[in-house]
């Protein structure tokens, strides 16, 4: 099985910068794509930032030039640098692993959450 642990959360003033934190754990043989979502009350979850193993990276527009996701591929984690937070960016950050490989003998490739980390920036 795989566990996503996401650390890294909690409250700041706009302004402000966050670091989030997730390690992936488990029989991994590899991960396609690691990545940040976040959900606010009342609203979708929305992709924020991901990156392949190529080290392509994908940000939404509204958190282009203040957010770096970066990658250890050594330790299956994945960190989001979140500078100059603004009230808007309060929300629910959930860590995703898409196109994880677990078996040698086997080509099937699972998506996997984390449990949640609240952010949350205060005006």
């Amino acid at each position: 099985q795989v566990q996503l642990v996401e650390s890294g959360g909690g409250l700041v003033q706009a302004g402000g910068s966050l670091r989030l934190s997730c390690a992936a754990s488990g029989s991994i043989i590899s991960i396609v794509a690691m990545g940040w979502f976040r959900q606010a009350p009342g609203k979708q979850r929305e992709l924020v930032a991901a990156i392949t193993g190529a080290g392509t990276t994908n940000y939404a527009n509204s958190v282009k030039g203040r957010f770096t996701i970066s990658r250890d591929y050594a330790k299956n984690t994945v960190y989001l640098q979140m500078n100059s937070l603004n009230p808007e960016d309060t929300a629910v950050y959930y860590c995703n692993a898409d196109g994880v490989r677990t078996r040698l003998d086997s080509y099937n490739f699972n998506a996997y959450w984390g449990q949640g980390t609240q952010v949350t920036v205060s005006s």
